[in-house]
């Protein structure tokens, strides 16, 4: 791999994620332009993911609920089994959008057998979570609990698109009411939109950053962040701090346009490399929901002050 580049890793893969396993296998799932089916790469290494053969591993139903807009999956390890987190609506309403779950009990999720889980459920008694278009979930690990993070429509005139969090009880339910992380507050996250979104967690020195992104999916789009002392209770909005700007927007002079919608994962060598999907044109055919050149980008992630940085200069490929 090489630095400083402003070519597309993989093309036309959208809400890329990876997964390195204890093995140091690497996992690779994204949004399928068709919206259809969910892929998944495997490789020994992070650069043999580019050429790695894709496997469907499930498909949408032909009916009912799970039945269109497959989006966003991401896999996670928990317990010893594999679980893939996606977002579907129904085929007779296909913006009845809502978190689902898959779950795999083999060693390798590559040929092993999924069950679905059915929708995410929210705690005991919690009536507000998952009742609307809620999405872009993600999972992370601190203090020893898991907790679930998603973007979900607020019931307000602009139906913003707000960031809640909540720790989980099972691969398959929240133990706690959510609480709200960030809604959509500054002019660059409500261009076309008003949209938070895509979370992803990285972690360094007792510090949790939070990015994630923000406005309509065309040249807009970018990412925001927030950051928690991962000591503090992460349940309780105010232990969050958000930042006023975004931390990675399009570049006119690379011709990258609309990075967003990240996770993050480690080369071998062990730096943090930031995966993110992003376009090459700044006009777009058609509505930006479907038009299919959302590529998946690498960054090698550098730290200054104890905090990410995202430059563009340290693309790779």
């Amino acid at each position: 791999m090489r630095d400083g580049c402003s070519e597309p890793w993989i093309l036309q893969r959208a809400d890329p994620f990876i997964c390195r396993d204890g093995n140091g296998k690497y996992y690779f799932t994204a949004s399928v332009p068709s919206y259809d089916r969910i892929v998944l790469r495997c490789a020994d290494t992070l650069a043999g993911i580019a050429d790695a053969e894709e496997v469907t591993i499930w498909e949408k139903h032909a009916s009912g609920i799970m039945g269109a807009h497959i989006w966003a999956p991401e896999l996670h390890s928990i317990g010893g089994k594999w679980y893939i987190y996606f977002a579907a609506g129904a085929k007779e309403d296909i913006w009845a959008i809502r978190p689902y779950v898959l779950e795999c009990a083999d060693n390798d999720p590559m040929k092993g057998e999924w069950r679905e889980l059915g929708k995410m459920q929210g705690a005991d008694g919690d009536e507000l979570s998952f009742n609307s278009f809620s999405l872009d979930a993600t999972i992370f690990e601190s203090g020893g609990k898991l907790y679930f993070v998603w973007a979900e429509k607020a019931n307000t005139e602009q139906a913003a698109s707000n960031l809640y969090i909540a720790e989980m009880a099972s691969p398959n339910k929240l133990k706690t009411p959510r609480a709200l992380l960030t809604t959509p507050d500054y002019d660059w996250e409500k261009v076309g939109f008003w949209v938070n979104e895509g979370p992803a967690v990285i972690k360094k020195d007792w510090r949790i950053f939070l990015t994630y992104s923000a406005s309509d999916t065309g040249p807009a789009y970018c990412m925001g962040m927030l950051t928690a002392d991962e000591r503090g209770d992460l349940l309780n909005p105010l232990s969050w701090k958000k930042e006023s700007q975004p931390v990675l927007k399009s570049d006119e002079t690379l011709e990258i346009y609309g990075p967003g919608h990240n996770s993050f994962t480690t080369d071998e060598k062990g730096n943090d490399i930031l995966v993110y999907h992003a376009r090459k044109e700044s006009k777009i055919e058609g509505d930006p929901l479907y038009n299919p050149n959302r590529h998946t980008f690498l960054m090698k992630v550098e730290w200054e002050n104890g905090r990410p940085v995202f430059d563009y200069k340290n693309n790779i490929m």
